[in-house]
């Protein structure tokens, strides 16, 4: 079991269920101190009482993304209870499915004002103290429908997700002068709360059929190795599986739904080796962009 994440101080948004909860248990476990952000404040403090009652260290702070000052408020919270910040990891998101035709306009303002703003909001709270301490790590969660637009019906949600693919690469390309890190993953099926997110009912049938789709019909662990994979070895993949290569090195790993917490682990403890073994299952893509 890793020991260098003990003592680390990671936040993370979007903490109340989903990949964020589970994110905040596992890092718990492995010794790294977890500041819960969300709007439920209930479930925050459940989840908070847990880990604790385990001999972990967590604080909840309840949140709104969209909100800057509350997001700002998170990060000093963390700061005063802990005095410094190691991590931040991006996940709070919404996911509205639905056909342009539909016009669900206020969902796709939805969608950017969390899945966009609540990134930058996160990146303009953390970024001066990762900049003062020049040290820090920002992990932002986009998707594989940031790598290729899931269309009709999640044509918004995949330019909200390649916009945080953009600002993490631009981020990268800034902050590597002050040793901060900055890391996108990109998450494909994931059992969460997140294919709930949209009002349209023809389309919420179709998201759940697709979520009941087999991840992945062969059992047997399946992993690259951190190394560039070329086109033609992604051409040769089978369709199941996406991936993404491109000038940086990629780490692809499958996971079972739930268990896509475990990832961030190769990234919060800030030590790139050997990928831990981890159940296979599923398309996930991990981006990790060079210093």
């Amino acid at each position: 079991m890793s020991t260098n994440i003990e003592g680390k101080v990671i936040v993370v948004t979007g903490a109340s269920s989903g990949i964020g909860e589970s994110t905040a248990r596992h890092l718990a476990e492995l010794g790294g101190v977890v500041v819960l952000g969300a709007r439920r404040e209930s479930r925050l403090d459940a989840i908070v009482k847990d880990i604790t009652a385990k001999g972990g260290k967590a604080l909840a702070v309840t949140v709104d993304v969209t909100k800057r000052e509350q997001v700002d408020a998170l990060i000093q919270a963390a700061l005063k209870a802990y005095g410094k910040i190691d991590v931040l990891v991006n996940n709070a998101g919404v996911m509205a499915i639905a056909p342009f035709t539909a016009m669900n306009v206020d969902e796709w303002e939805k969608m950017i004002d969390i899945n966009i703003k609540g990134v930058l909001y996160g990146i303009a709270a953390a970024l001066p103290v990762f900049t003062k301490f020049k040290s820090g790590h920002f992990i932002n969660l986009s998707s594989v429908a940031g790598i290729k637009v899931f269309a009709p019906g999640g044509s918004v949600y995949s330019g909200t997700k390649f916009a945080v693919r953009a600002i993490s690469e631009g981020l990268r390309m800034e902050t590597r002068k002050d040793n901060i890190r900055v890391t996108i993953l990109s998450p494909g099926f994931v059992e969460s709360e997140l294919k709930e997110g949209t009002s349209d009912a023809a389309a919420s049938r179709k998201v759940r059929e697709f979520y009941k789709s087999p991840c992945r019909p062969d059992p047997s662990p399946v992993r690259l190795p951190t190394q560039s994979t070329s086109p033609a070895t992604l051409k040769s993949m089978k369709s199941s599986y996406v991936l993404l290569s491109r000038s940086s090195k990629i780490q692809t790993l499958w996971h079972t739904p739930g268990q896509f917490c475990r990832s961030l682990e190769h990234f919060a403890c800030r030590r790139h080796g050997t990928p831990r073994p981890t159940a296979p299952c599923g398309n996930r893509v991990i981006e990790r962009g060079t210093r």
